[in-house]
């Protein structure tokens, strides 16, 4: 009989087959090299699929990031946004490319440990996805905006519980980190709460500053925080290991009583699943070194957003492990809308 102990375990152990086969396919690279081949790569334009819509803080540090890249790889490294799915719709058009270095995704990994749970996805997340390098860590936050009458998280669920069906809580998508979130608060609290779905960051900051729903799931960035010093949003709670020094003043989700909701976003660059070893490993070691001496280090920590620092096989263990913990998503009859 299967129980969630062996499908977590099997889901962790088919991650961890795919790492194995990596370091092994890395060792074949690097005995050919020793031997006197050569990886040539990069000779032209480097492509860059953003899964989410412009405008939001994944899409600016992609760029960033991209401009960062191009100066170091030396070819062109452009930028094209494909939103949709909570990032399926970006990933599964990463899964179609070539897999010769030169389509690249920058993701958060919930399209990966979370989405396929939901429902069917056009890709394989281990086989056809294979992770690059982790690039950042950024914490929830859950803003109140003009058409919530409440001050905090309490006035929220006491609303959501008199009423079920009341608040309107929009997240950037079905089977991202805010819809998670989302699902935990009523899981954990008994709430009835209706979720509204986008396809990223851009248009859901515009309405929720219009009051187009009560609450929100977002990021902590730049954007957030000016709304937030002028008083057109408010923060309910943040989702981090403690407070946040740019909101020291907001409790995290464990504090408030939903330990399991108390998450942040892991975002990263893929290549597709068959790409060289030599060529990930290249492009590894590329972003790591952006992230230790650059703007984009500094633009991250002030706002409260950690650079990642991990190897590659340490990517994806994580991604292994976070997908494994997910599975009982499977069977908690969440509507895909």
């Amino acid at each position: 009989m299967t129980t969630p102990m062996t499908t977590r375990r099997s889901a962790i152990v088919q991650g961890l087959a795919v790492i194995a086969a990596a370091a092994g396919a890395a060792q074949a690279v690097q005995a050919a090299t020793a031997a006197g081949g050569s990886v040539a790569w990069p000779d032209r334009a480097v492509r860059v699929i953003v899964v989410y819509p412009t405008g939001g803080l994944s899409d600016g540090v992609a760029r960033a990031l991209a401009e960062q890249l191009q100066l170091r790889l030396g070819v062109p490294v452009r930028v094209e946004n494909r939103a949709g799915g909570g990032g399926s719709v970006g990933l599964q058009a990463l899964a179609q490319a070539a897999p010769d270095g030169y389509t690249l995704a920058f993701s958060a990994i919930s399209p990966l440990t979370l989405r396929p749970h939901l429902g069917p996805v056009a890709y394989d997340p281990f086989a056809d996805i294979a992770p690059v390098a982790a690039v950042m860590y950024t914490p929830l936050l859950l803003v109140a905006t003009p058409a919530f009458g409440g001050t905090d998280f309490a006035g929220m669920a006491a609303q959501a519980k008199a009423r079920p069906g009341s608040v309107r809580w929009a997240t950037s998508g079905v089977g991202t980190a805010g819809h998670l979130a989302l699902e935990q608060v009523q899981r954990g609290l008994g709430l009835a709460v209706t979720h509204v779905p986008y396809k990223g960051g851009g248009q859901q900051l515009t309405d929720a500053l219009g009051g187009q729903f009560e609450v929100l799931s977002t990021n902590v960035a730049p954007a957030q925080l000016r709304h937030i010093e002028a008083g057109r949003l408010r923060p309910l709670a943040v989702g981090a290991p403690q407070r946040l020094d740019v909101l020291p003043t907001v409790p995290t989700l464990a504090e408030l009583g939903v330990p399991a909701a108390n998450i942040s976003s892991l975002f990263g660059l893929f290549a597709p699943g068959a790409t060289p070893v030599a060529v990930l490993e290249r492009l590894h070691a590329e972003v790591n070194a952006v992230l230790a001496h650059s703007s984009l280090r500094e633009r991250l920590l002030a706002s409260d957003n950690l650079p990642a620092n991990d190897s590659r096989a340490g990517f994806a263990r994580r991604i292994a492990e976070e997908s494994a913990s997910n599975r009982w998503l499977r069977s908690a009859h969440i509507r895909m809308e």
